[in-house]
């Protein structure tokens, strides 16, 4: 801290709120993963039999899309802004896709897809890749996929569609998120020459289901 220009405590809060959004939404993926409403990709009937070459289609996005629609599920129309308040973003009306970029390969090459440059005045969500029929996909590489499960020891990913209402996660004002950081000598006896000092993070934080039937679970294989 005597020795450098750089505003360490400054650099170390961005890497933790880094790692703080990442292990959130890790946590909130594990929840949704285990939605019941769930669709084998081609003639699979579990995610033992998903073999090679069951990859995500457009048939497979309609097949959602009708399960959401049967089930009353709501289309997204606005998304809650990451802050304390209850302010909403307009979000053009669709039902959303959280997808592994290594399925978002897939889908780029199947007839229909519209890449997000293709958009034009429709504004983009963060992380957003593209759509087709009536779902847009948000890629991330936190979406989940299994090891060696398929058919023949292949991966098999789980590609998430949502509706509105589908889930919910706790906000609460003031306590959702703490970065906490400990000044020089603040450890007493512990730290007697003030040569140590931390920061660190704490979230109130809990994801839940709140509606099986507004989510589709799609199990699937990837090129």
């Amino acid at each position: 801290m005597f020795t450098t220009l750089d505003p360490v405590l400054t650099e170390t809060a961005e890497l933790l709120g880094l790692q703080a959004g990442d292990t959130l939404d890790q946590l909130t993926r594990n929840v949704l993963i285990a939605g019941t409403t769930q669709q084998f990709a081609s003639t699979a009937t579990t995610e033992a039999t998903v073999a090679a070459g069951m990859k995500l289609t457009k048939a497979e996005i309609q097949e959602s899309v009708k399960t959401l629609k049967t089930n009353k599920a709501r289309k997204i129309t606005s998304m809650i802004d990451p802050s304390d308040g209850f302010n909403t973003s307009p979000v053009s009306s669709c039902y959303i896709g959280l997808v592994h970029p290594n399925a978002t390969y897939d889908l780029k090459n199947v007839a229909g897809f519209i890449r997000v440059e293709e958009y034009g005045q429709k504004k983009a969500m963060e992380g957003e890749v593209g759509a087709l029929d009536e779902v847009r996909f948000v890629e991330s590489t936190n979406c989940y996929y299994a090891e060696d499960v398929g058919v023949g020891s292949i991966d098999v990913y789980r590609t998430i569609i949502l509706g509105q209402e589908a889930y919910g996660i706790s906000r609460i004002s003031g306590e959702a998120m703490k970065n906490i950081v400990k000044p020089l000598g603040s450890a007493g006896t512990s730290d007697p020459l003030d040569q140590r000092q931390t920061s660190g993070w704490k979230a109130t934080f809990v994801a839940k289901i709140l509606n099986e039937s507004f989510m589709v679970v799609i199990y699937h294989a990837v090129s």
